[in-house]
Order: C-alpha cells, then structure tokens, then sequence
C-alpha cells in the first residue's frame, strides 16, 4: 500500500477514536467523515471498538486513550518508527486467522535458528554407539520371545488379553529400532542398519526400505499441507470429494487407528502409490532395487506365518501373532497421529514461501505415555527428533532439555502421564472430532471442521 494512503487510512481511524471519545458513535463517525469530509467510510467495526487502543506509528506520534475526561489524550513524541497501525485487543489478539489469549502466534517465524538449537545440544548427544544399540534390539527380542512362551504355557483367557497388550506394545517397540535404523540413528555402520533394519520391520510385516524412504519424505516436509508424507492435513476440495462412508472411516473411532497396512498398501487420499511396488512415485529410479529386496523380505515373514498356520494352527498364529500386530499398528498410529494432532491450541500447517524446516518441525508436540516411555525407546521426544532425526533414541531427553530455553514458547510441554497414557485418548477423539481439513488458499493455515461429521462445530 502506498504511504500516502496508508497515512491517510491511520489519520482516518485516530479522527474516529476522537470522535467516539466525544460521545460519538463509530457509526455516526463514519457518516460524518463521509458527508462533510468526503472521505470513503471505513468498515468501523472491524477496525476499532471501545476496548481497543489504538498505536500510530505512520509518523512519530503515538496516541492513546485514557479514562480521564480532562485528559483525553496522552501525546509521545517518537524519534522515528516505521509505517504502520498496530490494533491490540484487550481480551485476545487474532493472528492469521488464530486465536490465542496469550497473544503468542505459533506460525510466526522463530527469534531462533535450527544452528541455535544445535548449538544448545551437548555433543555426546550426537554420539551412535551400536553396542548400546545393539542391547536394546537384544532386550526386546528376549521379551518378545518370553511373552509369547508365557502365554503359550498358560493357554487361559486371563493370560491372553495381558499378553495381546504387553506383545503389541513390545512389537512397537521393536518398529521403533527399525526406524532409528532407517534414520541412521542406530549406528554409523549403513549395512548393520540395514541388516538389523530388515529383521526388525519385517517380522512385523513392515517393508523396511519402503517405509524408510516414505518416512525420510515425511521428515523432509514435515508440517506441508501437500508436501507431507505422515497424517497430513486433506485440502478442502479433497476432503469435500471423499464420499460419506469414506470420511467416517476416516474420522470415527477406531478406523483410523487400523489404517497403517492401507497406508502401506495405497498411501492417503489425495496421493498413489505402493511402499511395496517399486515402481512408486515414493521412490527414485535408483531405490528401486532396495524396495524389491524389502518387499521380498516382507513376502518371506508372510511365507513364514503361513507355515506356522499349519504347523501350530492358524487360531494360534493368530493369538500368538496377529492379535499383537493389531496392537502394534493401533500403537503406531496413536502415536504417529498424536505427534502432529491434538494439542489444546491450533497449530499451523503450511505452504509456499511460508513453509520452513524448521517452521514445520516446531509444530510437533512431545508426549508423556508413562511407564511406555522407556519400552518404547521415548519417541515421544519427538521434537527435537523431528528437527535431528540423527539423534539417537536414549540420547533424545537430555538433548530436549538442553534445547528448552531456545525453544521458549514453541515447545509445548507434554501433560505428565500416569502410569499408563490413558489420557491420551481424549486428547486422540477430541481431534478426531475438530480437526478435518484445511483451506485450500493460504500459506499459513489451521485446521478446520464439518459440522455435518461431528457434533463439535468449534473451529
């Protein structure tokens, strides 16, 4: 906007607050203005109302309001100040279509660079030891083991469910290896990564390096509404193209905590492709032999159950194995989801020039599961992985703590777990009932709801 203009709009507004503070109403002010001074009314109501205070700094004057009648105005004389008017609400401030009582504006560029955060992590935070590494895959195989020969000895339907939940959660854990491995997390050996890599994501019927390469995409554009490879937002015209059944599924409990074998199958509306077909356009033309030997090795565990079906027969495969893989795929999605979804305020997505790295990784949250913590390697620390996936897993609570200060306002604490993470699952149906798409225009953009889908209209 020219200066001129731009002048000419702040002299307009400080005329009505003038105006309203002789007793004139903002209405009448920009009848008045319009009559007698041949100035283009403003639409007064979304510019100013009584508990505004108005601050012009088009020139270097700054007025304000005051509650005393013999004192109307209290006048500053600035030595300079850029062009500009600066409304301030006293009960909130709306930034970017955003409400926040405290005024902060999480899609607002950091005071912060990614070097900044970096330079706050202790060094021995960066250190791969594959030894320790290697000691957790072992205490894992070893529970995992045992929890199926206990439950196997007992045979009951007191052990079973005990069993389902504990081995589902420990599958999980073992996906989370796998994926420092794909990360390169795990050690600085590429081929004690793949090899360890390939037997943890496989016996859980995960194809290694398909997954790997997707999620590499998902880090790389972490918080893009097109660009993003993990629980991205749909666009309006996408959500809106979806048929009825369709967004239930997609939105009604617990369907959506089962979709990771179709996301592998066929990835999320709006995008194709295969994380088994090498062929994908997930994957460049020099991955594809990497996808063909994940996807056989995939092929191999599924060969290897089948066999065992008629071995030990197929209702105890499926007691032994595939209730637990159930389980860890509802684990996988809670917990993938709830990274990026349901925190308490809005957070942004973004595109286009606004998209950042760093923008996009501060707008993942970190949570507490208790007791599951450990078992699963704290993923939940999940921001300062998201920012530094080379981090290994056990170096990932101190690097936080040491990044907090700079985080400041952009570091959401995670709300203390029991034991065990239940209150999780409020936090998973509330979103499920708010958050369903997004603007299709706009380059900093929040998610919004269907009234039609839920009974919560909040947007």
């Amino acid at each position: 906007m020219p200066v001129s203009i731009y002048m000419h709009h702040n002299i307009l507004i400080i005329i009505i607050q003038f105006l309203h503070h002789l007793g004139i109403s903002n209405l009448m002010a920009s009848i008045f203005l319009s009559s007698k001074c041949g100035l283009k009314p403003l639409a007064i109501s979304s510019y100013i109302n009584p508990t505004t205070r108005v601050s012009v700094s088009s020139f270097p004057v700054s007025i304000k309001s005051s509650s005393s009648s013999s004192n109307l105005f209290r006048l500053t004389i600035k030595a300079s100040a850029p062009v500009g008017v600066q409304l301030v609400e006293k009960d909130e401030k709306r930034v970017d279509g955003f409400e926040s009582e405290s005024g902060f504006n999480p899609g607002a560029p950091p005071p912060f660079t990614l070097a900044d955060i970096r330079a706050a992590i202790p060094k021995h935070c960066w250190v791969k030891d594959p030894w320790r590494s290697m000691s957790y895959v072992l205490r894992d195989v070893v529970v995992v083991f045992g929890l199926a020969a206990v439950a196997a000895y007992f045979n009951n339907m007191v052990v079973w469910p005990l069993y389902w939940f504990a081995q589902g959660t420990m599958f999980w854990a073992l996906f989370v290896l796998g994926h420092d491995c794909g990360h390169g997390s795990f050690s600085n050996n590429a081929k004690l990564n793949s090899v360890v890599g390939h037997l943890l994501h496989s016996s859980i019927l995960v194809p290694y390096h398909g997954w790997r390469i997707s999620h590499r995409t998902h880090h790389q554009n972490h918080g893009h509404v097109e660009n993003d490879e993990s629980w991205h937002p749909l666009s309006e015209k996408i959500y809106k193209s979806l048929d009825t059944a369709t967004r239930m599924l997609r939105f009604t409990l617990p369907f959506p905590m089962l979709a990771f074998p179709l996301y592998l199958w066929g990835r999320s509306p709006g995008k194709k492709g295969s994380h088994y077909h090498p062929g994908s356009d997930l994957f460049r033309a020099n991955e594809k032999t990497d996808v063909i030997m994940s996807t056989v090795c995939w092929s191999a565990m599924v060969a290897l159950l089948v066999g065992l079906s008629f071995v030990m027969g197929p209702l105890q495969v499926l007691k032994l194995y595939g209730i637990p893989y159930l389980g860890f795929v509802v684990w996988l999605d809670l917990v993938t989801y709830l990274h990026h979804h349901g925190h308490e305020d809005k957070l942004p997505w973004y595109r286009g020039k606004e998209w950042g790295y760093l923008r996009g990784g501060l707008t993942t949250l970190d949570r507490d599961y208790g007791w599951i913590n450990n078992i699963h390697h704290d993923i939940g620390t999940h921001v300062i992985h998201h920012l530094f996936p080379q981090i290994p897993h056990y170096h990932l609570v101190e690097a936080t703590k040491a990044a907090k200060p700079v985080f400041g306002k952009y570091y959401r604490e995670p709300k203390k777990s029991q034991p065990l993470p239940f209150h999780l699952l409020g936090l998973l149906a509330s979103s499920m009932k708010r958050d369903h798409y997004v603007s299709d225009e706009g380059d900093v953009v929040y998610y919004q709801t269907d009234p039609k889908l839920t009974d919560d209209s909040r947007q």
